[in-house]
């Protein structure tokens, strides 16, 4: 509690930047993107968003709010140039946005590698242009498929198992100063933009057209892929937690559980395990 006060004075933007995707998860839609307005406004004002990518979130967001109301090869078009808008600012690739570093080469326990953290600003903007594009993600019927929960959830320690065997964790007990700056980034600004992405927009989207089956599959292949940058180990290991998370989403058609899913693994990760892997 005492690292994140002292933070405070650079970090307060992004509460009202996550007031506005708790909202958004209560369903009070025109509390979160006014609290999104006021979120672009303070973040221009301080110089944390150029005018270049702040006309860029605008025109986004205003084309995603136009795409449910498109048929046919216009939807097609639509969807295939959200998709891309969504890797582009996830893999933080369109300038103008100074997200901030809070944590600079630092170590969860001594036997963790070093590593870096940012709180993002562009990267929670994919959340609130999937909720414009793809207004189902808050409105599936809610009938619980305990089995498939179930092994969701059975998957996330056996995740642990197979890297501990493979030597990618080791056992390391740590509560780090900065473990709540990390939960609260972490949670918000990484958790809840993927799985809205990976399981609430694509997984989704290809059940309509796939079956469940392959679409939890197929979003969970992404997923991994979309951490290539890591490495091979990396894809597999981000493929399963996927596949868990898909599963979660499919058994209940509630965003905040693969959320939570997702969260609960890398916390867990962080307090027990080298994080993000050994020395």
């Amino acid at each position: 509690m005492t690292f994140l006060l002292s933070l405070m004075p650079s970090i307060w933007p992004w509460l009202v930047l996550i007031s506005a995707q708790l909202a958004a998860l209560a369903r009070r839609t025109g509390i979160a993107f006014s609290l999104l307005v006021l979120f672009i406004s303070i973040a221009s004002a301080i110089g944390l968003m150029s005018p270049t990518a702040i006309a860029a979130v605008v025109f986004s967001l205003v084309g995603a709010a136009l795409l449910p109301h498109l048929k046919g090869w216009p939807a097609i078009v639509g969807h295939l140039l959200l998709i891309l808008w969504c890797l582009v600012m996830g893999a933080h690739l369109l300038p103008g946005f100074n997200n901030l570093k809070i944590l600079d080469q630092v170590q969860a326990g001594a036997g963790s590698a070093s590593f870096t953290m940012h709180l993002n600003l562009d990267k929670p903007m994919v959340f609130f242009a999937i909720l414009l594009a793809w207004p189902r993600m808050q409105r599936g019927k809610t009938q619980i498929k305990p089995t498939a929960l179930l092994v969701g959830l059975l998957i996330l320690p056996g995740l642990f198992l197979i890297g501990f065997s493979l030597g990618s964790v080791q056992p390391e007990f740590t509560v780090p100063p900065w473990w709540l700056v990390f939960a609260l980034s972490n949670a918000f600004l990484t958790c809840l933009t993927e799985e809205a992405f990976f399981r609430g927009y694509l997984q989704s989207a290809f059940a309509a057209r796939l079956g469940d089956a392959w679409s939890v599959i197929a979003a969970s292949l992404l997923f991994g892929l979309a951490h290539f940058a890591g490495g091979p180990a990396l894809v597999a290991f981000a493929s399963i937690l996927g596949l868990a998370c898909g599963l979660g989403y499919y058994a209940t058609k509630r965003l905040w559980v693969p959320v939570a899913m997702h969260f609960g693994f890398n916390l867990t990760h962080l307090f027990l395990f080298t994080y993000p892997g050994p020395l």
